[in-house]
């Protein structure tokens, strides 16, 4: 049965018997649990939690809910990430988060609390992670390896079927382990046994344009990543900073589209119109469509979706809907309009996109073939999740 929870009497600041971490983390158990192991950082937990601004305003709650959440620990804010694993099943804790341990002082998340939080938590069961790939002998790349002239270097681990590549604009299906190269784990659809599927020159990585047009069909390799064939040496939040090591196995691709009879673009397509909604980042959107669903993707989810894009002059340089089949990708492997702006939407959900240049391909594009400037897109949320 769900229930509004009470603003803390200590909501505003941790009480003088906080237990206090290295970085700031303050948190009281307020129940005793019964367990004795505590989850590990990439561990999934099923949590009840209320979360309130230091002025006592409640601004999240699934026990307000009624709904139980469930969640990997290193695909959560920092103050959570750290905060949990010192639980035990059964226990209820309360965390007081400094800023720099939850959204900052000005979120880039839309609709995501400002400042210093403090949130209840409740730990009922704890899923161990999957064992994550053995990790490379080699974290910067050997003098065997071979290296492009953008910098890539890559060594091949077992050989494809020495067919075809993948073009510029085909869409592939992959399994791929990252790590950075202190050997810290990036992520990996190994490990979770669900390969990932996206267009190439809709991949924000560089890198990986580059390095799976090298592949065949079944072919694995190691792929020693520059920074400046990453996420640059200033990279948005929440991605990885310096030099990127990926191992990927190619599973299957698909040539680039046949050419798709074009979608007429919209009236407004010059312009975002006066009732569309603006972020603080310059993206602007309008719902054409409610949803069904009433859950939004976070930053790490895959989606599924449908979607039609064009430059401000009307003209149509990609769409899903004209070829009819639906695309699905990670969120944080797509253009920044992209990852923030499908955050705004629930399944079902059609909403059309203004993205300005800077959240896109850029005014002078240095991908080959990437549109310039703002771009339009209407999108079709399908589904959240593989």
């Amino acid at each position: 049965m769900s229930k509004t929870p009470v603003t803390p009497e200590d909501v505003a600041a941790a009480p003088a018997d906080a237990e206090v971490t290295d970085s700031g983390l303050a948190s009281k158990v307020l129940t005793a649990g019964s367990g004795s192991e505590k989850p590990g950082p990439r561990d999934t937990v099923e949590v009840h939690y209320s979360g309130w601004t230091t002025d006592g305003k409640m601004f999240d709650s699934s026990e307000a809910r009624g709904e139980k959440i469930s969640f990997p620990l290193n695909g959560v804010i920092p103050g959570w990430t750290e905060g949990v694993q010192l639980m035990v099943v059964g226990e209820k804790r309360r965390f007081w988060i400094p800023a720099e341990l939850a959204y900052g002082e000005k979120p880039s998340s839309p609709g995501a609390p400002c400042g210093d939080l403090t949130f209840d938590v409740e730990l009922f069961s704890i899923e161990a992670a999957p064992e994550p790939p053995a990790l490379p002998n080699n974290l910067t790349a050997p003098d065997s390896a071979e290296k492009s002239s953008t910098g890539l270097a890559s060594e091949v681990l077992e050989a494809g079927d020495g067919g075809a590549k993948p073009g510029p604009s085909d869409i592939v299906a992959a399994h791929f382990t990252g790590w950075l190269e202190d050997g810290t784990l990036l992520e990996s659809t190994v490990m979770n046994n669900k390969p990932a599927q996206f267009k190439l020159d809709q991949v924000s990585i560089k890198g990986w344009v580059e390095g799976l047009q090298l592949m065949t069909k079944g072919e694995k390799r190691r792929f020693w990543i520059p920074a400046a064939l990453g996420f640059g040496e200033n990279p948005p939040p929440g991605a990885p900073m310096g030099n990127l090591i990926f191992d990927f196995e190619l599973l299957e691709f698909q040539g680039a589209p046949k050419a798709a009879e074009p979608i007429p673009a919209p009236d407004d397509v010059a312009s975002a119109p006066s009732d569309s909604d603006a972020t603080k980042s310059g993206l602007s959107s309008k719902v054409l469509e409610a949803g069904s669903g009433k859950k939004h993707p976070k930053e790490t989810d895959e989606v599924l979706v449908h979607y039609t894009g064009w430059t401000k002059d009307g003209k149509m340089f990609d769409s899903s809907v004209a070829r009819g089949e639906p695309i699905s990708f990670p969120l944080n492997g797509v253009i920044a309009g992209w990852t923030e702006g499908v955050q705004l939407m629930v399944e079902g959900e059609k909403r059309r996109f203004w993205i300005p240049g800077k959240l896109a391909y850029g005014e002078t594009p240095s991908r080959p073939g990437a549109p310039a400037g703002t771009l339009v897109f209407d999108v079709e949320l399908i589904k959240i999740g593989g």
